[in-house]
């Protein structure tokens, strides 16, 4: 194969990868938090920053986090089957979870 056609080809790949990325971060934000109105942490009475995430600590990594909220105390960096992540989302369905 041409060098040229193998460069062009492996940029492509790589656009068409980021576009893939963003969409997909896009369709998860949207999906954490539909209306956008930070409801999710409201109704689980979560301390929020300016843009209506919830603060909580990750028992995962250990860190500070600004995260949407479900409807089922989920947050949006939720693992399902890591048991961090089912104990952090149990924490804030009974208002037990660490926050900043």
């Amino acid at each position: 194969m041409d060098d040229r056609l193998e460069r062009v080809i492996r940029q492509q790949l790589r656009k068409a990868g980021k576009q893939f990325e963003e969409a997909k971060r896009a369709y998860a934000e949207a999906k954490d938090d539909p209306a956008g109105d930070g409801a999710g942490a409201a109704r689980y009475d979560l301390p929020t920053d300016d843009e209506g995430r919830a603060r909580i600590v990750c028992r995962r990594h250990a860190e500070r986090r600004a995260v949407a909220v479900d409807g089922e105390g989920r947050p949006s960096c939720f693992e399902s089957g890591h048991p961090d992540c089912e104990g952090c989302a149990e924490d804030v369905r009974e208002g037990f979870v660490e926050t900043w």
